[in-house]
């Protein structure tokens, strides 16, 4: 295919052009003069943003963020670190699935950091210590025993699918009575 019929061979022809060069005569503004004091330096009491940094290497300066940024991104890290070495919401699940309510107090003694998986650990301690008491006080009845053990796993599965899902958000799912209770154990830590 021949384009040559289309194509201009010259081409400022069509092109617009530039204005011409502005006379050197022409009226400018005068330069503004600056009559005023300048204000004084501006002096606060607010730490520097070093004073944020820590051993682990978070804290402001380096990358990222620059400045304060990095605090707050520490900060949301923070929510969801643990003391040991598992992730949040499988830790918070251990609470109910490890032989409940053994799992529960095997966790408020060891994890220190995260009130989420504090709180499943609350909760699920007070809860099937309460329901251990049931056991107890009905193991003269093998129908309501084997009924209450129903009841028990259909309450781990439950609550175990709760602290996994809402780890993400760190939301409570609370139990009437002891999820309020262990709310306010952990609350008051």
């Amino acid at each position: 295919m021949d384009f040559a019929p289309y194509q201009d061979t010259d081409p400022s022809r069509q092109r617009a052009l530039s204005p011409p060069p502005a006379a050197t005569n022409r009226p400018t503004s005068p330069p503004i003069r600056n009559t005023a004091r300048s204000p004084p330096p501006i002096t606060s009491n607010l730490p520097l943003p070093n004073h944020f940094s820590d051993d682990r290497g978070f804290g402001g300066g380096g990358g990222g963020g620059g400045g304060g940024g990095g605090d707050l991104e520490r900060g949301r890290l923070d929510l969801f670190e643990t003391s040991l070495p598992l992730r949040l919401d499988w830790e918070a699940c251990l609470a109910y699935l490890v032989l409940p309510p053994a799992g529960g107090v095997f966790l408020l003694l060891v994890e220190t950091r995260s009130d989420y998986v504090r709180f499943h650990a609350w909760q699920s301690s007070l809860l099937f210590s309460a329901i251990f008491v049931l056991h107890l006080i009905f193991s003269w009845s093998s129908i309501l025993s084997w009924m209450l053990f129903v009841v028990d796993i259909g309450l781990i599965g439950f609550l175990t699918m709760h602290a996994y899902r809402d780890a993400d958000g760190l939301d409570r799912y609370e139990v009437p009575f002891f999820g309020g209770l262990a709310s306010s154990f952990v609350d008051s830590e």
